[in-house]
């Protein structure tokens, strides 16, 4: 399992992170550990899920990733 602080923005306010939590915990195989204004911190099995399933996941939500 592979943990990875994911800086993210656009976000404001606590429904941006929730909203943010809520499109991460939709891919299997990844443990959201905390979602805060501004990043997200997540755990994932680096064999079944890409960056870019994070990213897109983000994205959806209507955020941008800022690193990777």
């Amino acid at each position: 399992m592979k943990t990875q602080e994911i800086k993210i923005e656009g976000m404001s306010c606590s429904h941006c992170a929730m909203a943010v939590r809520k499109e991460l915990s939709k891919i299997h195989d990844v443990k959201v550990s905390d979602v805060q204004i501004g990043s997200a911190k997540v755990e994932y099995d680096e064999s079944k899920v890409t960056f870019k399933e994070l990213e897109t996941a983000i994205e959806n939500a209507g955020y941008k990733v800022i690193n990777n």
